[in-house]
Protein backbone atom coordinates (compact mmCIF):
# COMPACT_ATOMS: atom_id res chain seq x y z
CA UNK A 1 0.00 0.00 0.00
CA UNK A 2 1.59 3.12 -0.88
CA UNK A 3 1.70 6.45 1.16
CA UNK A 4 -0.98 8.48 -0.41
CA UNK A 5 -3.51 5.73 0.42
CA UNK A 6 -2.56 4.97 4.02
CA UNK A 7 -3.08 8.89 4.40
CA UNK A 8 -6.12 8.45 2.46
CA UNK A 9 -7.80 5.48 3.85
CA UNK A 10 -6.81 7.04 7.39
CA UNK A 11 -8.95 9.96 6.67
CA UNK A 12 -11.63 8.11 4.89
CA UNK A 13 -11.97 6.09 7.87
CA UNK A 14 -11.53 9.23 10.76
CA UNK A 15 -14.71 10.67 8.54
CA UNK A 16 -17.11 7.83 8.26
CA UNK A 17 -16.53 7.20 12.57
CA UNK A 18 -18.49 10.68 12.55
CA UNK A 19 -20.61 10.61 9.32
CA UNK A 20 -22.26 7.70 9.71
CA UNK A 21 -23.24 7.01 12.75
CA UNK A 22 -20.50 4.23 13.78
CA UNK A 23 -19.38 6.12 17.19
CA UNK A 24 -20.89 4.80 20.24
CA UNK A 25 -22.47 6.35 23.19
CA UNK A 26 -19.30 7.27 25.75
CA UNK A 27 -21.40 5.18 28.45
CA UNK A 28 -20.86 1.89 26.85
CA UNK A 29 -17.10 2.17 27.01
CA UNK A 30 -15.19 1.25 29.49
CA UNK A 31 -14.67 4.07 31.47
CA UNK A 32 -16.41 6.42 28.98
CA UNK A 33 -13.43 6.32 26.47
CA UNK A 34 -13.08 7.74 23.73
CA UNK A 35 -15.89 10.07 24.48
CA UNK A 36 -15.09 12.05 21.45
CA UNK A 37 -12.62 12.23 18.37
CA UNK A 38 -8.94 11.26 19.39
CA UNK A 39 -5.66 13.24 17.82
CA UNK A 40 -1.97 11.85 17.43
CA UNK A 41 0.45 14.54 16.99
CA UNK A 42 2.81 13.80 14.19
CA UNK A 43 5.31 16.57 14.91
CA UNK A 44 7.26 15.65 11.35
CA UNK A 45 5.64 15.87 8.13
CA UNK A 46 3.99 13.18 6.14
CA UNK A 47 5.15 10.56 4.27
CA UNK A 48 8.27 9.73 6.96
CA UNK A 49 7.84 6.21 8.71
CA UNK A 50 6.48 7.51 11.74
CA UNK A 51 3.32 9.12 9.61
CA UNK A 52 3.01 5.93 7.89
CA UNK A 53 3.11 3.51 11.41
CA UNK A 54 1.12 6.42 13.25
CA UNK A 55 -1.62 6.29 10.58
CA UNK A 56 -1.86 2.23 10.29
CA UNK A 57 -2.48 2.07 14.15
CA UNK A 58 -4.82 5.10 13.89
CA UNK A 59 -7.48 3.27 11.52
CA UNK A 60 -7.51 -0.03 13.88
CA UNK A 61 -8.02 2.03 16.35
CA UNK A 62 -11.11 4.09 14.46
CA UNK A 63 -12.25 0.62 13.62
CA UNK A 64 -11.76 -1.17 17.54
CA UNK A 65 -13.91 2.55 18.76
CA UNK A 66 -15.81 3.74 16.12
CA UNK A 67 -14.84 7.19 16.56
CA UNK A 68 -12.29 9.30 14.50
CA UNK A 69 -9.29 8.92 15.34
CA UNK A 70 -7.09 12.22 13.13
CA UNK A 71 -3.60 12.09 12.74
CA UNK A 72 -2.23 15.64 12.68
CA UNK A 73 1.09 16.34 11.65
CA UNK A 74 2.79 19.53 13.37
CA UNK A 75 6.22 19.86 11.63
CA UNK A 76 8.75 21.91 12.35
CA UNK A 77 11.92 22.39 14.54
CA UNK A 78 12.94 19.20 14.75
CA UNK A 79 9.93 17.79 16.00
CA UNK A 80 9.48 20.01 18.64
CA UNK A 81 6.49 22.28 17.93
CA UNK A 82 4.15 19.33 17.70
CA UNK A 83 5.63 17.88 20.82
CA UNK A 84 5.08 21.24 22.69
CA UNK A 85 1.53 21.25 21.42
CA UNK A 86 0.94 17.72 22.73
CA UNK A 87 2.76 18.62 25.89
CA UNK A 88 0.25 21.33 26.53
CA UNK A 89 -3.02 19.44 25.77
CA UNK A 90 -5.69 18.20 27.81
CA UNK A 91 -4.29 15.17 29.59
CA UNK A 92 -7.92 13.82 29.10
CA UNK A 93 -6.79 10.84 26.47
CA UNK A 94 -7.84 12.81 23.16
CA UNK A 95 -4.53 14.29 22.50
CA UNK A 96 -1.37 12.30 21.96
CA UNK A 97 1.68 12.29 20.99
CA UNK A 98 3.65 10.07 18.19
CA UNK A 99 7.25 9.80 18.26
CA UNK A 100 10.65 8.58 16.85
CA UNK A 101 13.78 8.01 18.09
CA UNK A 102 15.12 11.25 17.82
CA UNK A 103 12.45 12.23 20.75
CA UNK A 104 15.17 10.81 22.96
CA UNK A 105 17.90 12.86 21.59
CA UNK A 106 15.69 16.30 21.49
CA UNK A 107 16.65 17.38 25.38
CA UNK A 108 20.57 17.40 24.20
CA UNK A 109 20.17 19.21 21.05
CA UNK A 110 18.33 22.19 21.58
CA UNK A 111 18.01 24.66 24.89
CA UNK A 112 14.99 26.79 26.00
CA UNK A 113 12.50 23.91 25.41
CA UNK A 114 8.93 24.74 26.61
CA UNK A 115 8.12 21.23 27.81
CA UNK A 116 10.74 18.43 28.90
CA UNK A 117 10.68 15.27 27.16
CA UNK A 118 10.26 12.87 29.23
CA UNK A 119 8.82 14.19 32.50
CA UNK A 120 5.86 16.04 30.57
CA UNK A 121 4.57 13.21 29.02
CA UNK A 122 3.34 9.60 30.14
CA UNK A 123 4.91 6.29 27.67
CA UNK A 124 1.73 4.28 26.28
CA UNK A 125 3.49 1.91 23.83
CA UNK A 126 6.44 0.57 21.92
CA UNK A 127 5.28 0.39 18.62
CA UNK A 128 7.90 -0.90 16.51
CA UNK A 129 11.82 -0.85 16.04
CA UNK A 130 13.40 -0.62 12.72
CA UNK A 131 17.16 -1.87 12.40
CA UNK A 132 19.72 -0.18 10.04
CA UNK A 133 22.59 -1.33 8.54
CA UNK A 134 26.29 -0.29 8.27
CA UNK A 135 26.85 0.01 4.56
CA UNK A 136 30.67 1.44 2.59
CA UNK A 137 31.14 2.19 -1.20
CA UNK A 138 32.75 -0.97 -2.40
CA UNK A 139 36.16 1.11 -3.02
CA UNK A 140 36.80 1.06 0.39
CA UNK A 141 39.07 -1.59 0.79
CA UNK A 142 37.27 -3.12 3.79
CA UNK A 143 34.79 -6.30 4.00
CA UNK A 144 34.12 -6.74 7.46
CA UNK A 145 33.37 -4.05 10.46
CA UNK A 146 36.48 -4.61 12.33
CA UNK A 147 38.40 -4.13 8.94
CA UNK A 148 36.57 -0.84 8.76
CA UNK A 149 37.53 0.06 12.45
CA UNK A 150 41.13 -0.94 11.99
CA UNK A 151 41.50 1.28 9.05
CA UNK A 152 39.42 4.22 11.19
CA UNK A 153 42.45 3.47 13.36
CA UNK A 154 45.39 4.04 11.35
CA UNK A 155 44.09 6.47 9.14
CA UNK A 156 42.28 8.93 12.23
CA UNK A 157 39.72 11.02 10.69
CA UNK A 158 40.19 10.22 7.21
CA UNK A 159 36.98 7.90 6.68
CA UNK A 160 34.00 9.58 5.95
CA UNK A 161 30.83 9.11 7.04
CA UNK A 162 26.92 10.81 5.79
CA UNK A 163 24.27 11.61 7.84
CA UNK A 164 21.11 13.61 7.21
CA UNK A 165 22.32 16.58 9.17
CA UNK A 166 23.56 18.29 12.63
CA UNK A 167 22.12 16.20 15.53
CA UNK A 168 20.05 13.78 13.71
CA UNK A 169 20.05 10.17 14.55
CA UNK A 170 22.37 8.84 11.84
CA UNK A 171 24.38 11.92 13.38
CA UNK A 172 24.60 10.10 16.69
CA UNK A 173 24.39 6.44 15.12
CA UNK A 174 28.23 6.84 14.05
CA UNK A 175 29.62 8.93 17.43
CA UNK A 176 28.20 5.99 19.02
CA UNK A 177 29.94 3.34 17.17
CA UNK A 178 33.10 5.76 16.90
CA UNK A 179 32.82 6.64 20.94
CA UNK A 180 32.38 2.30 21.38
CA UNK A 181 34.92 2.06 19.18
CA UNK A 182 37.97 4.67 19.85
CA UNK A 183 37.77 5.65 16.13
CA UNK A 184 37.89 9.09 14.87
CA UNK A 185 35.53 9.61 11.84
CA UNK A 186 34.94 12.56 9.57
CA UNK A 187 31.17 14.14 9.47
CA UNK A 188 29.78 15.05 6.09
CA UNK A 189 26.00 16.44 6.84
CA UNK A 190 23.59 16.42 4.04
CA UNK A 191 20.04 18.03 4.09
CA UNK A 192 18.51 15.58 1.74
CA UNK A 193 18.36 11.47 1.33
CA UNK A 194 18.74 11.36 -2.24
CA UNK A 195 21.89 13.71 -1.72
CA UNK A 196 23.40 11.79 0.67
CA UNK A 197 22.50 8.49 -1.97
CA UNK A 198 23.82 9.56 -4.63
CA UNK A 199 26.89 10.65 -2.83
CA UNK A 200 27.62 7.24 -1.34
CA UNK A 201 27.03 5.67 -4.03
CA UNK A 202 29.41 7.63 -6.44
CA UNK A 203 31.95 7.18 -3.56
CA UNK A 204 31.76 10.84 -2.73
CA UNK A 205 31.74 9.50 1.05
CA UNK A 206 32.75 6.29 2.73
CA UNK A 207 30.22 5.51 5.42
CA UNK A 208 26.34 5.58 6.21
CA UNK A 209 24.37 3.87 8.74
CA UNK A 210 21.04 3.32 6.91
CA UNK A 211 17.68 2.04 7.34
CA UNK A 212 16.91 -0.99 5.24
CA UNK A 213 14.49 0.88 2.82
CA UNK A 214 17.53 3.31 2.24
CA UNK A 215 19.98 0.20 2.04
CA UNK A 216 18.89 -3.08 1.43
CA UNK A 217 18.62 -2.82 -2.71
CA UNK A 218 21.65 -1.64 -2.89
CA UNK A 219 23.73 -4.19 -0.64
CA UNK A 220 21.80 -6.57 -2.70
CA UNK A 221 22.76 -5.26 -6.04
CA UNK A 222 26.26 -4.56 -4.59
CA UNK A 223 26.39 -0.78 -5.08
CA UNK A 224 27.30 -0.83 -1.28
CA UNK A 225 28.76 -3.51 1.06
CA UNK A 226 27.13 -3.96 3.70
CA UNK A 227 29.57 -4.53 6.73
CA UNK A 228 26.92 -5.31 9.53
CA UNK A 229 23.60 -4.90 11.00
CA UNK A 230 22.79 -2.75 14.05
CA UNK A 231 20.46 -4.87 15.60
CA UNK A 232 21.16 -7.61 18.16
CA UNK A 233 20.97 -10.29 15.85
CA UNK A 234 20.66 -11.41 11.82
CA UNK A 235 18.04 -10.28 9.86
CA UNK A 236 16.26 -13.11 7.81
CA UNK A 237 16.33 -9.97 4.47
CA UNK A 238 20.63 -9.76 5.27
CA UNK A 239 21.44 -12.84 6.24
CA UNK A 240 25.18 -12.55 6.09
CA UNK A 241 25.42 -9.30 7.21
CA UNK A 242 26.40 -9.98 11.11
CA UNK A 243 25.49 -7.86 13.87
CA UNK A 244 27.83 -4.85 14.46
CA UNK A 245 28.41 -6.56 18.46
CA UNK A 246 29.51 -9.93 16.90
CA UNK A 247 31.49 -7.68 14.17
CA UNK A 248 33.97 -6.03 16.04
CA UNK A 249 31.95 -3.49 18.13
CA UNK A 250 30.28 -5.37 21.45
CA UNK A 251 27.75 -3.54 23.19
CA UNK A 252 26.89 -1.34 19.72
CA UNK A 253 23.15 -1.25 19.41
CA UNK A 254 21.30 1.65 17.14
CA UNK A 255 17.43 0.76 16.55
CA UNK A 256 15.32 3.56 15.14
CA UNK A 257 12.16 3.15 16.83
CA UNK A 258 8.39 4.65 17.10
CA UNK A 259 6.08 5.06 19.88
CA UNK A 260 3.49 6.36 21.33
CA UNK A 261 3.08 9.08 24.30
CA UNK A 262 0.47 11.01 26.29
CA UNK A 263 0.29 14.01 28.74
CA UNK A 264 1.52 14.09 31.78
CA UNK A 265 -1.31 13.71 34.18
CA UNK A 266 -3.27 11.11 31.84
CA UNK A 267 -5.22 8.75 33.84
CA UNK A 268 -3.59 5.38 34.15
CA UNK A 269 -6.85 3.44 33.15
CA UNK A 270 -6.78 5.27 29.86
CA UNK A 271 -3.32 4.16 29.35
CA UNK A 272 -3.82 1.00 29.92
CA UNK A 273 -7.11 1.40 27.63
CA UNK A 274 -4.70 2.63 24.68
CA UNK A 275 -2.29 -0.04 25.26
CA UNK A 276 -4.32 -2.57 24.99
CA UNK A 277 -5.66 -1.65 21.72
CA UNK A 278 -2.47 -0.23 20.30
CA UNK A 279 -0.97 -4.07 21.38
CA UNK A 280 -4.35 -5.64 19.45
CA UNK A 281 -4.04 -3.47 16.34
CA UNK A 282 0.45 -4.95 16.28
CA UNK A 283 -0.66 -7.97 16.65
CA UNK A 284 -2.44 -8.47 13.39
CA UNK A 285 -1.24 -10.15 10.90
CA UNK A 286 -1.64 -6.93 8.26
CA UNK A 287 0.05 -4.52 10.32
CA UNK A 288 2.82 -6.59 10.84
CA UNK A 289 3.66 -7.06 7.33
CA UNK A 290 3.25 -3.33 6.36
CA UNK A 291 5.89 -2.40 9.05
CA UNK A 292 7.87 -5.09 7.79
CA UNK A 293 7.47 -3.41 4.66
CA UNK A 294 9.21 -0.13 5.66
CA UNK A 295 11.97 -1.80 7.36
CA UNK A 296 10.61 -2.39 10.72
CA UNK A 297 9.32 -4.75 13.25
CA UNK A 298 6.30 -4.32 15.56
CA UNK A 299 6.84 -4.85 18.98
CA UNK A 300 3.93 -3.55 21.27
CA UNK A 301 4.41 -4.49 24.96
CA UNK A 302 3.23 -2.65 28.56
CA UNK A 303 3.72 1.07 29.43
CA UNK A 304 6.53 0.07 31.78
CA UNK A 305 8.61 -1.43 28.38
CA UNK A 306 8.35 2.08 26.65
CA UNK A 307 9.38 3.94 30.06
CA UNK A 308 12.98 1.44 30.44
CA UNK A 309 13.22 2.10 26.67
CA UNK A 310 12.96 5.96 26.66
CA UNK A 311 15.32 6.50 30.01
CA UNK A 312 17.81 4.48 28.62
CA UNK A 313 17.59 5.77 24.76
CA UNK A 314 17.97 9.34 26.45
CA UNK A 315 21.35 8.87 28.41
CA UNK A 316 22.99 6.80 25.56
CA UNK A 317 22.07 9.41 23.06
CA UNK A 318 23.00 12.52 25.64
CA UNK A 319 26.76 10.56 25.58
CA UNK A 320 26.73 10.12 21.65
CA UNK A 321 25.94 14.11 21.46
CA UNK A 322 28.77 15.19 23.97
CA UNK A 323 30.89 12.86 22.10
CA UNK A 324 30.64 14.59 18.81
CA UNK A 325 31.03 18.27 21.01
CA UNK A 326 27.05 18.62 20.60
CA UNK A 327 25.75 21.32 22.65
CA UNK A 328 22.19 22.03 23.22
CA UNK A 329 21.40 25.56 20.63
Amino acid sequence: MSIECIVKLSACVAVLAVTTGLSAHAADRPGGYPSKPVRIIVPFAPGGGIDISTRLVAVKLSEFWGEAVIVENRAGAGGTIGSELAAKASPDGHTLLAVPISHAAVGSLRKNLKYHPQSDFVPIIHLASAPNVIVVHPSIPVRSLRQLIDLALKRKGEVTYASGGRGSSTHLAAELLAMQTGIELSHIPYKGGQTTMTDLLTGQVAMFIGSLPATLAHVRANRLRGLAVTSAVRLAVLPDVPPAAEAGAPGYEYLGWYGMLAPAGTRPEIINRLNADMNRALQLAEIRERFEAQGAMTVGGPPEQFEKLLASEMAKWAKAAAHAGLRPE
